[in-house]
C-alpha cells in the first residue's frame, strides 16, 4: 500500500511539473497576443462573435492534450463515465488517471497564475467543468450522449442560469422563473418555461450552446389540473415542501424563446469572449426528457455543483494572490523611493509579510476543504465548503491590494493583471452566494457543533 501510494503521489507530483512548465513555456507568454486580439475588437457583435477568440487559445489547446493536461478536474467517480462517453475517443481527451480533489486542488493554483487562459487551455473552466459533472452524475444517458461529448472535447462552451434581476438569489428558494406543467393532445406532458436571468456566465460566448436553468415548478395550468384530477393525483406533489419546488432543465443555447438581452460588465470588464449576460425566457419549449434528475429536485442538482467547484475557484484565486505576491516582492526589490529600496521601507515589509501569511493561509484553508470533502463527503464538509467561501477571498483580495499599492499606478491599470485580479476576488465575494449567507451558515453548524459535543459529554457525564 505505501509503494502505490508513492507512485500516485509521484504521478501527481509529475503532473504538477508538467502543468508548471506549460504554464511558464506556453500559457503566460500567450498572454500578451490573447490580450492583443480583443483589445482590436470594440463592439458587442466584435468582441462576442465568432472571431473574438484569440487563435492563440486554440494552440494551447493541441499542446496541453497533448501533454496530458485535459479534462483534469475529473474526480475517480465520474471518469469512467466520460470514458464510456467518449468512446474511442477517450486515450485523446482524458488523463490517464484521475485526481482525487486535493490532488486537482493543487493543479487549480498553478492554473489560477493565468486565470484566463489557463483553465480553459486545459478544458477546466467555469461553468463547464461544474454543468460537465452534473450531466455524468445526474444526467440520463440521452441527455450525456447528446451534450457531453463536445463539452468533454472542448468543442462547444456552456452556461448556468440561475440568478435574477428581479428577486434576491442570496436565497435560492427565491428563483420564480416558472416552469410551467401542461398537457398536450390528453396525454403527452410538456413544459414552458418564462422568466428573466442574469449573470449567466458564459452565455454571452459564440461557443456557448449548450445551458442548464434554475427554475420554479408551476402546476397551476388548466389542462395539467384536470389531468392530475382526472387520475386522482395531487396536481402540486411537492406542496409545502420549500427545497422541492425548482428544477434544473438542460437545453441547446439557440432554442426558440432563449434571447441574450444584452451583455453585463463586472467594474467595466466584459470579460469577452466569454461574458456576462441578461437572458429573456419566453414560453421555452421544454419536454420531459430535457428535465436532469426529475422534477422538484433542482436544489439538489445546484448544491452538487459547489462543493468540489468552491476548492477550484479558491485554489485559482491562491494563485492568482501567489503571482501578485511575487510581482509585489518583485517590484519591492526593484524600484527606489525616498533614497532607498521600496523593500527597505518598514511598512513594505509589513505589507509582504502579511501577504505571505494571508497566501499560505487561505492554501491551507483550502486544501483542508479539499480534505474533508474526500474524507467525508461533501454534506459532511459543508462548514469547510462555506468557510472557504467567505476566508479565501478575503485572503487572497489582501494580498493583491497590497500589490496594487505597491504598483502605484500600474497597479490601478485596467489592462494589468492585478487591477482585472482586484476585480475578479471582489466579485467572487457575491458569485455562488454572498459572503453573507455562508458567514451566516458558518455560524449555525458550528454552534449546532458544539451543542452536539456538549450534549455528548453531558450524557457520558
Amino acid at each position: 500500500k505505501i509503494i502505490i501510494f508513492m507512485k500516485m503521489t509521484s504521478s501527481v507530483d509529475d503532473l504538477s511539473s508538467v502543468l508548471r512548465n506549460f504554464l511558464l513555456g506556453h500559457v503566460l507568454p500567450a498572454e500578451s497576443a490573447y490580450e492583443s486580439h480583443l483589445a482590436e475588437l470594440h463592439t458587442v457583435s466584435e468582441r462576442f462573435g465568432l472571431t473574438a477568440v484569440p487563435p492563440v487559445l486554440a494552440l494551447l489547446k493541441v499542446e496541453s492534450r497533448r501533454l496530458g493536461l485535459w479534462n483534469i478536474f475529473l474526480p475517480p467517480s465520474l471518469h469512467p463515465i466520460a470514458r464510456g462517453v467518449l468512446g474511442k475517443d477517450a486515450s485523446e481527451y482524458l488523463p490517464p488517471r484521475p485526481l482525487s480533489v486535493s490532488q486537482y486542488a493543487r493543479l487549480s493554483e498553478i492554473m489560477g497564475r493565468s486565470p484566463a487562459i489557463a483553465p480553459e487551455a486545459c478544458n477546466c473552466s467555469a461553468p463547464d467543468t461544474g454543468n460537465m459533472e452534473v450531466l455524468l452524475h445526474q444526467g440520463t444517458d440521452a441527455q450525456q450522449r447528446r451534450y457531453l461529448p463536445r463539452l468533454l472535447k472542448g468543442d462547444c462552451r456552456s452556461a448556468f442560469l440561475m440568478t435574477e434581476p428581479d428577486i434576491s438569489c442570496s436565497d435560492a428558494s427565491n428563483v420564480s422563473s416558472t416552469l410551467t406543467k401542461v398537457v398536450e393532445d390528453g396525454h403527452r406532458i410538456s413544459y414552458r418555461l418564462n422568466g428573466n436571468k442574469w449573470w449567466a456566465t458564459g452565455f454571452m460566448d459564440p461557443r456557448c450552446e449548450i445551458v442548464l436553468i434554475v427554475c420554479k415548478m408551476d402546476y397551476s395550468h388548466g389542462t395539467w389540473t384536470q389531468y392530475a384530477s382526472a387520475r386522482g393525483l395531487p396536481a402540486n406533489p411537492f406542496e409545502g415542501q420549500r427545497k422541492r419546488q425548482h428544477t434544473v432543465v438542460v437545453l441547446p443555447r439557440h432554442a426558440r424563446g432563449i434571447d441574450a438581452v444584452r451583455p453585463l460588465t463586472t467594474f467595466g470588464y466584459d470579460d469577452a469572449p466569454n461574458g456576462h449576460a441578461v437572458v429573456k425566457l419566453l414560453n421555452v419549449p421544454v419536454s420531459v426528457d430535457d428535465i436532469i434528475l426529475g422534477e422538484g429536485r433542482g436544489m439538489e442538482v445546484a448544491q452538487s455543483r459547489l462543493g468540489p467547484g468552491r476548492v477550484h475557484h479558491c485554489m485559482r484565486a491562491v494563485g492568482m494572490a501567489q503571482r501578485a505576491y511575487e510581482m509585489m516582492v518583485l517590484r519591492a526589490s526593484s524600484r527606489t523611493v525616498f533614497g532607498k529600496e521600496i523593500g527597505r521601507h518598514g511598512l513594505a515589509r509589513k505589507r509582504i509579510a502579511e501577504s505571505r501569511g494571508a497566501v499560505e493561509s487561505a492554501r491551507a484553508l483550502t486544501l483542508s476543504c479539499a480534505k474533508s470533502i474526500e474524507e467525508a463527503g461533501v454534506d459532511e464538509s459543508l462548514d469547510w465548503i462555506a468557510l472557504i467561501k467567505v476566508e479565501v477571498p478575503l485572503l487572497c483580495s489582501k494580498v493583491v491590494d497590497h500589490a496594487v499599492q505597491m504598483h502605484g499606478g500600474a497597479g490601478v491599470e485596467g489592462s494589468g493583471f492585478l487591477a482585472r485580479t482586484l476585480v475578479g476576488l471582489r466579485t467572487l465575494r457575491i458569485a455562488d452566494g454572498p459572503d453573507d449567507v455562508h458567514t451566516e451558515t458558518v455560524g449555525r453548524l458550528e454552534i449546532r457543533k458544539i451543542k452536539t459535543e456538549e450534549g455528548h459529554k453531558r450524557s457520558r457525564l
